[in-house]
């Protein structure tokens, strides 16, 4: 695995700090702001939002441009949106804030997605993408229960500067390590590349990954109210049980990284699977404390576990456009990001309690489950991904002393002998 792919991970390490840091903090911003916890809750929305609309606009914005730089612009953009919530007067600046760091890290996550796809043959591709995830996980595990920890010792501020912090040394990683990216002889063409958009398979991806989200983070967004006010836990045990969820995240992620491309179909269905059980059993046993911090790490097993294969399966079935793949995969998990949060927000807002928002997640599950089996049956039908055999897209490569594997487009289109990942 080229060098720039884990320094790709390590720099994943801020923003998903960012980004999920508030499941610890929204007690503590509520009562600051003066806002409920619902409505702080939104503040995770608001990030999701941003990767939404951010991911597919600047992927389509920073076609043409080198993929260094733009790197590099996006990683500071987003610690100067970390400063910025960090010196937040009131909940305003602080969406606001959040807004524009989101559009900063969804153009970095589909760049730097694409740059890792590009560096490492087909049957590779789940495994570089795990380690950009596991970045995200380790951000779970440490970066989001030490911004808990923060926001307890110092106030939820502090969190913020931290994260501008680990974002400042991300800045100096990606430019000095993430070797230059030549230009492709052809260069990309916006119309080739949205043509990716007809494929109902493609459709079907974007539809199970923001399902599948959706269904963790409608929970896990409220899991530190559910911990206090449900299983009666003190606010000093929240960073220990959001670990708890972190570490989960690691071991899936570096399990469904080493199965996904020879048994992809298999990881997003048993995960899938799990996921609903577990959802089902934190809203019936949430009320213990063991039991809520046990499913707690159980759930970022089985979140995160099929992670690595839901990113491949939308490069597998968009290949002819890897920048708009990686764009739309990170939109696609912050549909889910947005709209779950929304929905455990509505939830306990009819009264129907911080468990209900399991329950809620379980539904969506449940709905990705189906929308899996449905592609799955497409594809044993032969209704796989037209653009992607016909794909005659230029991968980028990176200049590194180490020579590295030229990817492959599934289907074998370069005249090499094929790579194709089992399914099943």
């Amino acid at each position: 695995m080229p060098l720039a792919v884990y320094i790709l991970g390590l720099s994943v390490f801020a923003l998903g700090t960012s980004e999920f840091m508030l499941s610890g903090l929204l007690p503590a911003v509520a009562d600051d702001l003066h806002v409920s916890i619902p409505r702080a809750g939104l503040l995770i929305s608001a990030f999701a939002v941003g990767m939404v609309v951010g991911a597919p606009l600047l992927a389509v914005a920073t076609l043409r441009l080198p993929r260094r730089t733009t790197l590099i612009a996006l990683i500071t953009v987003f610690g100067l949106g970390q400063i910025a919530g960090a010196l937040a007067p009131n909940y305003a600046v602080l969406f606001a804030s959040r807004v524009v760091s989101a559009l900063a890290c969804a153009g970095f996550w589909a760049v730097g997605a694409a740059v890792a796809v590009a560096m490492v043959p087909v049957n590779a591709r789940a495994r570089a993408l795990a380690v950009m995830i596991g970045g995200l996980s380790i951000a779970n595990v440490l970066g989001v229960p030490a911004g808990a920890f923060l926001g307890e010792s110092l106030g939820w501020r502090s969190a913020f500067w931290a994260v501008g912090g680990a974002s400042a040394i991300a800045l100096v990683g990606v430019a000095t390590l993430i070797p230059r990216i030549p230009v492709p002889d052809e260069k990309p063409r916006l119309r080739r590349e949205l043509r990716i958009y007809r494929d109902r398979q493609v459709w079907l991806s974007i539809s199970l990954i923001a399902f599948a989200a959706g269904g963790v983070f409608c929970a896990f967004s409220y899991l530190a109210p559910l911990l206090t006010d449900v299983a009666g836990l003190d606010e000093g045990w929240v960073p220990a049980v959001l670990a708890l969820f972190g570490i989960g995240a690691l071991i899936g992620t570096a399990i469904g990284g080493r199965i996904a491309d020879a048994h992809l179909f298999g990881v997003l269905l048993s995960g899938m699977s799990a996921s609903t059980v577990l959802l089902v059993a934190l809203a019936l046993l949430g009320q213990y404390a063991v039991a809520a911090a046990v499913l707690a790490l159980l759930l970022g097993v089985s979140a995160f576990y099929t992670a690595p294969a839901l990113n491949a399966r939308m490069f597998d079935v968009a290949a002819a456009a890897p920048t708009l793949a990686g764009a739309t995969t990170t939109a696609a998990f912050n549909l889910g990001n947005t709209g779950g949060p929304w929905i455990g927000g509505a939830a306990i807002d009819a009264g129907l309690g911080f468990a209900s928002t399991a329950w809620a997640g379980a539904a969506l599950t449940v709905a990705a489950g189906v929308l899996t089996t449905i592609s799955l049956r497409l594809h044993r039908r032969g209704a796989s991904s037209r653009l992607v055999t016909g794909a005659q897209a230029a991968p980028v490569t990176a200049s590194t002393t180490t020579s590295t594997p030229t990817p492959t487009p599934v289907g074998g289109c370069s005249g090499q002998p094929e790579s194709t990942p089992k399914y099943g």
